[in-house]
């Protein structure tokens, strides 16, 4: 049985699960759409795995040309790996993890570049890196000052004017 970080760190179903974050809701054709370079066999195989697994979960049917066509969203609590798993992964194994992270986040910078009509300033992109000096306290008191901005605004859906931005933390202490 794999365990949830071997089926979310795996780059395509990575790719998946990173579409549907927002409350996303969408066919596999719509998946396909969006993630062009994956091939129709391929993405269909990596959603069947993500649904049998409850990552994702069927929220509408309806027949098209005889066959069935799924709607999915993303089961959130599903997606993450747990305080478990990260235990038992060794650290070559969270050394593969993360560099699948950071391939898909490459792949992402990628496709925004790639699209032509790239401005920075009017599209919000930015990358940046900062140091601080925080006690355990003073670094828990930011994660949480951290995840309460992330939740005021988690719930926004799809409308006028709102674009789906991605953002993307990583937190580790630096090398002493």
């Amino acid at each position: 049985m794999k365990t949830t970080a071997d089926l979310l760190l795996h780059p395509i179903r990575l790719r998946i699960v990173q579409t549907l974050l927002g409350d996303r809701r969408m066919t596999t054709a719509a998946l396909a759409a969006e993630l062009s370079d994956v091939s129709t066999a391929t993405l269909y195989r990596h959603v069947a795995l993500l649904a049998d697994a409850g990552v994702l979960e069927v929220v509408g049917e309806q027949r098209v040309r005889g066959a069935v066509e799924r709607t999915y969203a993303l089961r959130l609590a599903a997606a993450q790996v747990s305080e478990e798993d990260l235990a038992a992964m060794s650290p070559e194994d969270h050394r593969r993890a993360f560099m699948a992270f950071a391939a898909g986040l490459l792949a992402d910078y990628d496709r925004y570049l790639d699209r032509g009509d790239v401005d920075l300033r009017r599209d919000g992109v930015g990358y940046r890196q900062a140091a601080l000096w925080l006690s355990d306290d003073e670094f828990a008191a930011f994660t949480a000052d951290l995840r309460a901005v992330f939740q005021a605004r988690a719930g926004n859906g799809p409308g006028e004017g709102r674009t789906r931005r991605t953002v993307t933390t990583v937190l580790m202490p630096s090398a002493p």
